[in-house]
């Protein structure tokens, strides 16, 4: 399991062959899975490196499950896509960011329990 990317999670389901992650996102696709969505997207901005990132990349993956088909969930490498951080003015991480009709409306800096982020990711529906 160490090879898989860090965006895959596996979801109880009765189908055992399907897999659920949050998606990744990379300047190639950002604008068609944020930009353009027809739903709210959440946008976590995180590192390999970065130890609370690991605390919350559990909770993005979780609500990738429960929002599925209401929200997008992503997430964004910044050490890999550095030019989508920089657009949006990332200095600190992990920053989670909110976007309805291809604008910010929401943020959260740092760790945020997994209710407060639902809450901020049900708001926007």
């Amino acid at each position: 399991m160490a090879n898989l990317p860090l965006a895959v999670t596996f979801a109880p389901s009765t189908d055992y062959n399907t897999i659920i992650m949050a998606i990744e996102i990379t300047e190639s696709n950002f604008q068609d899975v944020v930009l353009t969505s027809d739903t709210p997207v959440l946008v976590d901005f995180w590192a390999a490196w970065c130890g609370p990132c690991r605390m919350v990349g559990p909770i993005v993956d979780e609500l990738a499950i429960e929002f599925e088909g209401r929200a997008v969930v992503g997430k964004v490498d910044v050490d890999k896509e550095g030019e989508i951080a920089m657009q949006f003015g990332i200095r600190n991480i992990p920053t989670l960011l909110i976007f309805k009709n291809g604008e910010v409306v929401d943020k959260q800096v740092g760790v945020a329990p997994k209710n407060v982020l639902a809450g901020k990711l049900e708001a926007q529906l």
